[in-house]
């Protein structure tokens, strides 16, 4: 490795060149990678991520990151990076897309895949959208960016070499090093080889399996397990995917075809992927291989392969709406084998669990990656990650891509390659180093968030709302209506009492009665009184039904008390 850099403490605001390293999201999580570079003159964006709704998050379908910082600098934005097409690096390019006009760079797949986004939100007609070619440079500013194809679990998938007027940054993408793929492009080790030679500033690398010790399998590893359990089955097969995993499709259907069996692809992302992956020439298949959903009361059995999506258990997915006989065209019999080709997400467990266990109800057999190897990882493991550290050889290493633990692995991996503390660069959200020729400094942090999207509401629902929804799946609602003549100071109606989800009222009618008489005995002094804040008498009533339901039961509902005044 090299020798001890200099490490800045103080920076003098007149120097030149600098360039600023910026991470929006994608440290410390799975998901929301995105990050930007940034001179005196130009800042690039690359990729621009989800994350899937955490169990706390209720009633939240899909989190994006802030893009604060970059609305603050729309003017200096000059370009978007796509690295590869999965949802945790392309799913927020439409949001960013409504606030800011840029051009969006990506190969030929993340471009069609988010083509399709684009349409969704009705931004495909004003978006720029521009081809990337791994045998041409891109010039962007004072930013020359060459792109280096990698391996991943979905092709077409990209590192870079970033060369600045402070040095050559190079980025790995999501990649791992299969000599063997069975689709897509290797991982081109030379090029990254040749840029260590050149002289690397730093090495921004994927840290998703940096716990995992030794070599990531190969994609065709799975092969022969996958064929076993096809050729074995008496009956129809369902294989549940990612829509995006185009060398695992492409397994399928070469398997399918050695068993004599044709392919069903359902689901509208999956028929989507498959169609743009053909046509670009990432997926061989020939047509009389496929079928339709007509011909499956006519073929045998034995004769059917469906793949569909709902590897994770979503509720909407086609395998959950199978799971659960709802599905109105595939109906689970017995003899069918369900293969659940991919690993659990954390946090989706108890879903996937549920879709295998209704499989089970259903008389169908069930493969997962507990039960057998029908699944290999699309990231490097550590011996992988050590052989590009040594390969790029770069001044400092920036772990990236994965939670806290992961980039530590990252990190300590550098460290027995004989890398100094000074050139680990340990990184959460938000963080912004400034590099220049004589090193690096943190500067101030810049805002980055969470933004939750919600059906149409983007960044509408908080922390608040949250903890309310939170609240109320917990402990339920307790609602008490008043109504009351201010005037005469007369009781008009109530109290009315409505539970949602605390108690069930016609067993709890003497607990209901004893409320019902805290509330008129709080209604009763107040009338009393020559004058009344109401909105002080709702909030008694409240503490005052809180510490009643606790003692009785130790639950905390959310209490609304309401006093209409007329």
């Amino acid at each position: 490795m090299n020798p001890e850099p200099h490490l800045h403490q103080q920076f003098d605001q007149e120097q030149e060149p600098w360039v600023d390293l910026m991470f929006l999201g994608g440290l410390g999580e799975i998901g929301l990678n995105s990050m930007a570079f940034e001179t005196h003159s130009h800042l690039v964006v690359v990729d621009a991520g989800i994350m899937f709704p955490e169990d706390y998050m209720l009633g939240i379908d899909m989190v994006i990151p802030d893009f604060s910082y970059l609305r603050e600098r729309r003017d200096k934005i000059a370009a978007l990076i796509l690295t590869h097409g999965h949802e945790d690096h392309i799913g927020a390019v439409p949001f960013l897309l409504k606030e800011l006009n840029l051009p969006v760079y990506g190969t030929p797949l993340t471009l069609a895949l988010l083509r399709e986004k684009l349409k969704e939100h009705h931004l495909l007609e004003q978006s720029e959208l521009h081809l990337i070619d791994p045998r041409r440079q891109l010039v962007v500013g004072p930013f020359v960016f060459n792109f280096i194809p990698v391996t991943h679990s979905i092709v077409d998938g990209v590192g870079f070499a970033l060369t600045t007027p402070v040095g050559t940054f190079i980025h790995s993408g999501d990649f791992k090093i299969d000599a063997t793929p069975t689709a897509g492009e290797v991982t081109d080790l030379n090029s990254f080889a040749d840029y260590g030679n050149k002289g690397v500033l730093a090495l921004l690398s994927d840290s998703t399996n940096a716990e995992r010790p030794g070599y990531t399998l190969s994609e065709r590893d799975i092969g022969c397990t996958l064929e076993n359990l096809i050729r074995e089955a008496p009956g129809r097969v369902i294989v549940a995917v990612f829509s995006s995993h185009i060398p695992r499709l492409q397994q399928i259907i070469a398997i399918a075809a050695k068993q004599g069996r044709k392919v069903l692809f359902h689901g509208r992302s999956m028929v989507t992927n498959v169609g743009l992956a053909r046509q670009l020439g990432f997926l061989q298949m020939p047509p009389e291989q496929e079928m339709t959903t007509a011909q499956l009361k006519s073929l045998p059995d034995h004769e059917i392969i469906i793949v569909t999506t709902g590897s994770q258990g979503e509720a909407m997915s086609a395998l959950a709406r199978i799971a659960l006989d709802a599905h109105k065209q595939i109906r689970i019999r017995s003899g069918d084998l369900v293969i659940l080709s991919s690993k659990f997400i954390p946090g989706n467990e108890k879903a996937i669990s549920t879709v295998i266990n209704n499989l089970y109800r259903l008389g169908a057999e069930v493969v997962y990656h507990e039960v057998a190897d029908i699944h290999v990882s699309g990231h490097a493991s550590q011996e992988e990650l050590k052989l590009l550290l040594q390969l790029t050889k770069p001044r400092y290493l920036i772990p990236i891509h994965g939670e806290l633990r992961h980039l530590v692995k990252h990190a300590r991996l550098g460290q027995a390659l004989g890398m100094i503390d000074a050139q680990l660069l340990l990184a959460t959200n938000g963080d912004r180093f400034r590099f220049e020729a004589q090193g690096v400094q943190r500067l101030s942090r810049i805002e980055v968030g969470r933004i939750f999207v919600d059906g149409k509401g983007v960044g509408d629902v908080g922390n608040i709302v949250l903890r309310d929804r939170q609240h109320l799946a917990a402990d339920g609602l307790f609602l008490a209506l008043v109504a009351v003549d201010a005037t005469s100071r007369k009781l008009i109606s109530g109290p009315d009492l409505i539970s949602k989800g605390f108690v069930f009222e016609e067993e709890q009618s003497d607990m209901l009665d004893a409320a019902r008489e805290i509330i008129l005995e709080i209604i009763s002094r107040a009338l009393a009184e020559p004058t009344q804040d109401w909105l002080e008498i709702q909030i008694q009533i409240g503490k005052a039904l809180r510490k009643y339901f606790f003692k009785l039961l130790e639950r905390r509902p959310m209490i609304l008390p309401l006093i209409l005044t007329l």
